[in-house]
């Protein structure tokens, strides 16, 4: 082929940009405006909105939209903005890889057509999940508490909770830097793992994690759907958001509507139990044991705060400022090992006499003496303060369900919160 011949091929198709504004003026559909994109960039694009849901793709083969959903080699990303927000994606393969051979000017007029539209076809839903946010949250701090007010807001929002509800608490932490987009991802993941076991479930950043926690409020009319919704959410994190450690905490069903702020707060001491258990990412309400007799001080955790600033907060100070996890591992292992020294410096690969000394510096620190009875009890139940505030231990070797250290990066004195991390406030 002559090259003259070979450029007029590859040029764009100015008759498919006039398709373009032609196909938005008509409200044809975002799956008609890519293709029409696609003919004038002479490219293979997928829009992907800021959740990582693929809302249309135009590619000249099966193959070709397998690579650009995989961002296979010579697939390029454009951010697509409205003013300073993304609202999503274009992927683009042209014939020679990426945007060559594209018209550069061309590429940011339809970047900019197609994000304007997604803004416009997008917005109506993006304020219906304004809306189900408000309403979990308004429903986990009891805000609600009329039981029909509460079930018809529900319905309006598409979710049956007249027969009852579970509550879902799940946090993501990644283990090494990543994309900024992943706490968008990690709530389109929730709410889609959520809602294809138990239809209608919402699923909704909380105002206290930042991102890296979501809240799900899930229909649970047989006292199962909230044990299956959970699993595979679980599953579904694990299999499309990897290098992140998960922790996720179920509540028990609440028969009544009514109750489900008591879910929330159930699922949230689960969540916080769980967190940084080296063995184990998801705990339900009634696998938490003696944690139970904790409940009532989530909503008013001022007593509980007290309790561990007299017990173990020093020692968790104390390994925090030497960066070890001498004291408070050391007395995790302890308990576990029902008080029995040859078994905790076994455990630990140390000896004996240094399990003694350390010991020794926890009766200076606090006051309690491990081999008394009351000391035992108090320490005891100043770790599990500990867990239930969400304050992570330094680093220790211990495995016990809820005090054990974590995979992810604790916080410093600086950033532990005063009061147990809440699904809403």
């Amino acid at each position: 082929m002559a090259p003259h011949a070979r450029d007029t091929a590859s040029a764009p198709d100015l008759r498919a940009l006039e398709a373009i504004t032609e196909a938005v003026a008509a409200g044809a559909g975002l799956p008609e405006i890519v293709r029409a994109a696609a003919r004038a960039l002479d490219a293979s694009l997928a829009l992907i909105d800021r959740t990582s849901v693929v809302l249309a793709v135009a590619a000249r083969s099966p193959a070709e939209e397998g690579a650009l959903l995989r961002e296979a080699d010579g697939v390029e990303r454009v951010e697509l903005r409205v003013a300073d927000a993304v609202v999503g994606q274009l992927r683009l393969r042209g014939r020679e890889g990426g945007r060559a051979g594209v018209d550069s000017s061309l590429l940011r007029l339809v970047t900019t057509l197609i994000a304007s539209e997604v803004e416009r076809v997008r917005g109506p839903e993006r304020a219906s999940e304004a809306a189900a946010a408000e309403f979990v949250h308004a429903v986990l701090a009891r805000e609600v508490r009329d039981r029909d007010d509460l079930v018809a807001r529900g319905k309006e929002l598409g979710i049956a909770l007249d027969r009852g509800g579970s509550v879902i608490i799940v946090r993501a932490h990644p283990r090494a830097p990543g994309e900024d987009d992943w706490r968008a991802r990690l709530l389109a993941l929730a709410e889609r793992a959520a809602r294809s076991i138990a239809p209608g479930a919402i699923a909704t950043a909380t105002r206290a994690g930042d991102g890296d926690e979501v809240a799900v409020l899930a229909p649970d009319p047989d006292g199962e759907a909230g044990r299956r919704v959970a699993a595979t959410l679980l599953r579904e994190l694990e299999a499309n958001l990897s290098g992140f450690a998960f922790a996720v905490g179920r509540s028990r069903a609440a028969r009544d509507p009514v109750d489900l702020h008591r879910a929330g707060n159930e699922a949230l001491l689960a969540a916080n139990v769980v967190e940084g258990d080296p063995d184990e990412s998801l705990l339900s309400y009634d696998d938490t044991g003696t944690y139970q007799l904790l409940l009532p001080h989530m909503s008013d955790p001022a007593e509980l705060k007290r309790f561990y600033d007299e017990t173990v907060s020093k020692l968790v100070a104390y390994d925090e400022q030497y960066e070890t996890s001498d004291l408070v591992g050391t007395l995790e292992t302890f308990l576990e090992c029902d008080g029995n020294v040859n078994a905790t410096a076994a455990r630990l690969i140390t000896h004996r006499h240094t399990v003694r000394y350390r010991f020794e510096r926890v009766r200076e620190i606090t006051g309690l003496d491990v081999n008394s009875t009351d000391g035992r009890e108090k320490l005891s139940f100043g770790l599990k303060a500990m867990r239930v505030l969400g304050v992570a231990a330094p680093r220790g070797p211990a495995s016990e369900r809820g005090v054990a250290a974590g995979r992810v990066r604790r916080e410093t004195a600086a950033e532990r919160p005063a009061t147990p991390r809440r699904p809403s406030r």
